[in-house]
């Protein structure tokens, strides 16, 4: 979405878009995933565990950092990423508290 049309939504709904962009893509899911079973900062592993380059990883690290999922640390030449605990709350309650404005009606098409 253009930043020019972004700004005539609220904060609200600009962020739960930018946590469903990061989310959009299921080599995320999957670095997500990785890192939320390890529980741990992941340098240089999480090309190994994927079937993807190098050079696409890091496009797919840098989008979920953009959007706050995750947070990366330097120790010398490697950047170590591990899940933003405080942003993932923030992003659970936010897509939460969206998909439960849903209320299933008696007729719909």
């Amino acid at each position: 979405m253009g930043a020019t049309k972004s700004d005539e939504f609220s904060v609200k709904d600009n962020r739960v878009a930018n946590y469903a962009k990061a989310l959009s893509n299921p080599a995320r899911i999957a670095i997500l995933r990785l890192l939320i079973q390890k529980q741990a900062c992941i340098c240089g592993d999480i090309v190994q565990e994927l079937p993807l380059s190098q050079s696409t990883v890091s496009q797919h690290l840098k989008e979920l950092k953009e959007a706050g999922l995750i947070k990366g640390d330097i120790e010398g030449v490697k950047v170590c990423y591990c899940i933003d605990e405080k942003e993932w709350k923030a992003a659970k309650a936010l897509l939460g508290e969206f998909l439960a404005e849903f209320k299933p009606a008696d007729k719909c098409c």
